[in-house]
């Protein structure tokens, strides 16, 4: 989660072209003083994971979506860049807001391997299909995840490779179930709409829910 203040002026240091996907060495001496593996940093606004860290500078895995979906691709070294670290409440939040509380199961259909990069299809329960849009986060076996593709009976996820070598995503195949959590967001947001599962009502707009509040 960030708030879109830039904390930096920070510079490309070197692009390496890993084929389908990128790895950049960044310079942000502020973002890195408190950065550690697996931490997340904005960069022209685009948050990307660090991979390491040393003297000012830190590593980021950018995987073939991103260069499709950003500008990251034109980037070269010595290209200037905005950086900012996540906002904190109390700790820093690097994913999305994620409770813990399992909403349902899903099965991996099938991975479709690139050269430093995965596409991983999974089955999506109907009961969570309206939760879950294109662009929008995810949960996946505790896995903070952004949605690439969003169908009524299934979604696609990218991984990188710090994703596929530090979490079980890494190793489970077709077939296997894997725990999903959807945005707490959005399901308060469809409550507040008063169209949540067991609400008989079909509220229109928010002014009928303030005058039943009476």
């Amino acid at each position: 989660m960030f708030t879109g203040i830039v904390e930096e002026l920070g510079a490309v240091v070197a692009v390496e072209n890993l084929g389908d996907a990128s790895r950049f060495r960044l310079r942000g001496p502020v973002v890195t003083e408190d950065a550690k593996h697996g931490d997340s940093i904005a960069v022209n606004g685009v948050c990307l994971t660090v991979v390491d860290t040393a003297d000012g500078e830190f590593t980021a895995d950018v995987m073939a979506e991103t260069l499709n979906r950003s500008s990251l691709g034109a980037l070269a070294a010595g290209s200037r860049v905005n950086l900012e670290r996540p906002m904190a409440l109390g700790g820093r939040l690097g994913g999305h807001l994620v409770q813990g509380h399992v909403d349902g199961t899903g099965t991996i259909l099938e991975r479709t391997p690139g050269e430093h990069w995965e596409i991983v299809k999974i089955a999506l329960p109907a009961a969570l299909s309206r939760y879950v849009v294109e662009k929008g986060s995810i949960t996946v076996d505790g896995v903070s995840l952004t949605v690439v593709d969003a169908a009524d009976d299934y979604f696609t996820i990218s991984l990188i490779p710090t994703t596929l070598a530090l979490t079980t995503l890494g190793i489970k195949k077709a077939g296997d179930p894997v725990n999903l959590e959807v945005d707490v967001l959005a399901k308060y947001v469809e409550r507040l709409l008063g169209r949540g599962a067991g609400n008989g009502a079909d509220l229109r707009d928010l002014d009928e829910i303030k005058e039943m509040d009476r």
